[in-house]
């Protein structure tokens, strides 16, 4: 029974508890783990650490987080043209402003919604019922019930209900890839550990949210709901900050400098008509409005909108799911990407690579699940038949075993031990079958591998009726256990240090070891630890390795290529970890590993400047990927976070952008990560970042065509005003240009495919604004064109006094749209000439806006209720010829300038990172450039 001293919170929170015995802690938490508590002892206990469940956050009303989409500078503006345009009676135009606005705000709200359901996925992981003594007796509890003091008792397929020191373990095993990421089941024991230990080697402790895969066990609760591991990760999820995606920090500025330069000539406009002109004040102040209706591009949230939409689209068919729209062009301004090892950049099937015997080391071929490959040595082809050896230690690894393999709709599947798995595989590769060796020597007995013997052995019979023990371990174990080794067909005595050396050698390049061995005995119904733990001979060692996928060594390269830095950031043991990123091209052998110990060590103002140059981080934690990718971002990269476990949900969420496993992936780590990969393979994510810059250059290609128009047709009332002349388009016009050109010429670019150079830029800049020094002088320079094109016209025609303003107007109209349709094809391309058949008809969709452009010209100029309400006239063949001469001038003069850009000779850089990654100063293989 419990005892009657109160705990308190601080005597059990930042307890080492993996460090302290069973005993001490038991002592510690006042219970007897015969009893159990009692019924006060629960009461009082669960009155001080609440009930074992994570608090939910604070959470904003439906209502509220709706409003909170229209918090930005740019919805204002269109606020504001939408009103604007109510009050000049264009009811039609003011309602479908205020329809983008309300798409945009709905869109908005989906997916902060879809974000905010990661805390309950982290909810749903935790297990519902528990076994546990209490009083004496053993019964089923819920598992909110469980405070730290309560007995549990667990068995095969459970779920670990809260944070258990174990007490007993029989042959336990727990699978804790949710946590730590790392796919292999963890052995369990008793035996108290390191106080610093990682958590990915405290056999000590089982872990809330795990699940135990084989074995028995008991524990008593140290820590519960928010205390344990995963309820840290739920709470550090709920406090990591979602950061704004470059492209929404670019819009920000956007805005904030247009609205500024829109404010300002307004400004200027009234004081010069109503001081220098003496005009009346409303005339000068609707004036001032018709200009910002000018000025602003109303058109671009959609154009934005349709651009990443078609982006989602594309890459859906390239299996990247995005969960959040303006991660499409996050993508584009990656400089790292943080990848989890197994299962993304690794197959997560274990592999046996080499076989080592006394005499000789044997590489194998091939890898995963498939028994498809040979042996060599000295990479040369041998069959392992024709060594006695090796075919003893083969026919041990596949009768010593008690994994399945299978074939399922045309694929091999494991059924067990994945590393037992792979030594069926490595049989089946020498023609070994489980089957009939089997029934060759059939298996009489067997000890099963437990975490305190750390060996598994089998007693056989074969068909003479001698008898046979076969043992797979540790090899520093079965060392310990054999007087003889096996060398080639004759038995000599043990060299233990040699086969420790060999182990070393075989650990370097990141296998993981079994050792086999075998030893005759005299007939026996049922083998004893005392038979089997002397007088073996060894007979080899395994090596094994979940290898790296084939497809992620070329996308890590293509990302190399492109300038963009790959990190691998795993929990699993720092030689492999190096071993797999050697293979991989992430790191060439002679830079640091650092472990989560190591991280701890370094303060966050060092840690940024220490891991620049280092590539690959081993025994890492929630904790430690968190650091990682903030120190990251603090030097100004744009970082991609790779994850399938809950441990990976705080960094996914963080990091510029999360990418979830689709596969395998928790669904904790899928709704805090802004894209998931279908596939669960890092070549996904090389083609996402590619469709990423597309997406990136065809909206700054809409911005770069957008904003002449809106330039032109702001200074052209501008002018008209300050120099007292007649408007030469109304605004009801503008408004009409403004929407007509946004929802069919600027979305004609969302349908762009990738220019030549894409892949092997640097990438995109996070810092450059939207409004380069490139964007202004393309604004400046077509927008005079087309300003002096129409003006131009207007002018003519009103020296003509018996021509109507109405005339001269539709014509203005006319030459604006017509010079931006010669436009949108200079700007499919920044600097490739458009003369060419593709650039005239390589977008189909771009052939069907200019249709409907001059469609919608025609119903403008023709259509006589459209000519009543946009006071427009019919033109005759000589006004259509003067508009399209203003168009082709235009043209001419844009691919003049474009020439001068591919030689050399243009001032402005086009935006983007034009120039070659590999260009660039590069520290260390793979790392980005400041």
């Amino acid at each position: 029974m419990a005892r009657d001293k109160k705990l308190s919170r601080d005597d059990l929170v930042g307890k080492a508890w993996h460090a302290f015995s069973h005993e001490d802690t038991a002592a510690m938490l006042n219970v007897d783990p015969e009893q159990g508590l009692d019924e006060d002892g629960i009461r009082a206990r669960r009155e001080t650490f609440g009930r074992n469940r994570l608090q939910e956050g604070t959470r904003h009303s439906a209502f509220r987080r709706f409003l909170s989409q229209f918090n930005n500078l740019f919805i204002y503006l269109l606020l504001i043209a939408g009103i604007v345009t109510g009050l000049l009676g264009e009811h039609l135009d003011s309602a479908v402003i205020f329809a983008v606005v309300l798409i945009i705000g709905v869109i908005g709200f989906i997916q902060e919604g879809r974000a905010e359901r990661a805390l309950e996925s982290v909810q749903k992981i935790l297990s519902h019922e528990a076994r546990v003594t209490r009083g004496g007796e053993e019964r089923t509890v819920s598992a909110e019930e469980l405070v730290p003091g309560d007995i549990v008792h667990l068995d095969t397929g459970d779920s670990v209900p809260a944070d258990l020191r174990l007490l007993q373990a029989r042959n336990l095993q727990t699978q804790e890839a949710a946590l730590t990421g790392e796919s292999t089941a963890v052995e369990k024991s008793t035996e108290a550990a390191e106080e610093d230990t990682e958590i990915g080697d405290r056999g000590s402790l089982v872990h809330s949210g795990t699940v135990v895969t084989a074995g028995q066990g008991t524990g008593i609760v140290v820590r519960t709901g928010e205390d344990t591991e995963i309820g840290q990760i739920s709470g550090m999820l709920s406090d990591v900050e979602s950061l704004r995606t470059p492209l929404m920090r670019k819009l920000d500025s956007f805005t904030r400098t247009l609205s500024i330069a829109i404010v300002a000539l307004a400004i200027i406009v009234l004081a010069v008509g109503v001081l220098i002109w003496g005009r009346d004040w409303d005339e000068m102040f609707f004036a001032a409005v018709s200009i910002a209706v000018a000025a602003i591009p109303e058109g671009l949230p959609a154009v934005m909108t349709v651009t990443l939409a078609i982006g989602v689209e594309r890459m859906a068919r390239r299996n990247a799911i995005i969960r959040k729209l303006p991660a499409v062009e996050t993508l584009g301004a990656v400089t790292t990407i943080c990848a989890d090892k197994t299962g993304t950049l690794t197959r997560n099937e274990m592999t046996a690579k080499t076989v080592r015997t006394a005499t000789t080391e044997f590489e194998v071929e091939g890898v995963g699940y498939d028994p498809e490959g040979g042996f060599t040595i000295d990479d040369e082809a041998t069959d392992p038949g024709e060594h006695d050896d090796v075919s003893e230690m083969l026919r041990i690894g596949l009768l010593c075993n008690d994994a399945e393999l299978k074939r399922e709709d045309g694929e091999w599947v494991p059924e067990g031990d994945p590393m037992e798995a792979a030594l069926i595989v490595l049989a089946r590769k020498a023609d070994l079958e489980s089957e009939s060796e089997a029934d060759k020597t059939p298996r009489k007995d067997s000890i099963p591998f437990s975490s305190e013997r750390r060996y598994m052995a089998t007693l056989h019979q074969d068909d003479e009726g001698n008898h046979v023990v076969y043992v797979k371990g540790a090899p520093e174990r079965l060392l310990e256990m054999c007087s003889k080794e096996l060398h080639g067909e004759e038995l000599r005595d043990l060299d233990p240090e040699q086969w420790l050396r060999w182990a070393d050698e075989i650990a370097e390049r990141g296998q993981r070891l079994l050792a086999v061995a075998r030893k005759d005995v005299d007939e026996m119904s049922e083998l004893t630890e005392e038979e089997v733990e002397h007088d073996l001979v060894f007979v080899g060692l395994y090596g094994l390795i979940d290898p790296a996928r084939e497809e992620a060594i070329e996308s890590v390269s293509i990302c190399h290529e492109a300038g963009i830095g790959v990190k691998m950031i795993t929990g699993d043991h720092a030689k492999t970890a190096a071993s797999i990123a050697r293979t991989l091209g992430i790191e060439d052998g002679d830079q640091e590993v650092l472990t989560g110990r190591d991280i701890e060590e370094i303060s966050d103002d060092d840690l940024p400047a220490r891991i620049a140059d280092i590539n690959v981080f081993a025994r890492s934690s929630p904790e430690h990927k968190l650091r990682l990718v903030k120190a990251l971002q603090s030097t100004g990269q744009i970082v991609a976070m790779t994850g399938d476990g809950v441990n990976d949900a705080p960094a996914l969420k963080r990091a510029d952008i999360g990418i979830a496993m689709g596969q395998e992936g928790t669904e904790v780590a899928r709704e805090a990560s802004a894209m998931v990969l279908a596939d669960d393979n890092f070549a996904s994510i090389e083609r996402a970042v590619e469709e990423g810059r597309v997406v990136y250059d065809n909206f700054r290609k809409s911005i770069l065509f957008l904003l002449p128009t809106n330039f032109a047709q702001g200074f052209i009332i501008a002018l008209a005003v300050m120099l007292g002349f007649v408007l030469p388009v109304t605004p009801v016009q503008i408004l009409w240009i403004n929407m007509v050109t946004a929802v069919t010429l600027g979305v004609a670019f969302a349908w762009e495919k990738a220019e030549g150079d894409l892949m092997t830029r640097a990438p995109n800049p996070p810092d450059e604004p939207l409004l380069t020094p490139f964007v202004l002088w393309r604004t400046v320079f077509v927008g005079m064109l087309l300003l002096i094109g129409a003006g131009l016209l207007f002018y003519l025609e009103q020296q003509n006094p018996d021509t109507p303003v109405e005339l001269a107007r539709t014509l203005a109209v006319n030459a604006l749209v017509i010079g931006q349709v010669f436009y949108l094809l200079n700007t499919r391309s920044f600097s490739e000439p458009a003369c060419t058949l593709s650039g005239l008809t390589g977008n189909k969709v771009v052939l069907l806006a200019i249709a409907a452009i001059i469609g919608l010209q025609l119903l403008l100029t023709y259509a006589p209720f459209m000519n009543a309400l946009f006071s427009t006239v019919a033109l005759d063949l000589r006004g259509w010829g003067l508009c399209i001469l203003i168009g082709i001038a235009v043209f001419a003069l844009v691919e003049a300038e474009k020439m001068l850009q591919r030689q050399g000779r243009f001032p402005f850089a086009t935006g983007g990172n034009q120039r070659s990654a590999r260009d660039r100063s590069i520290k260390g293989k793979g790392e980005s450039a400041e």
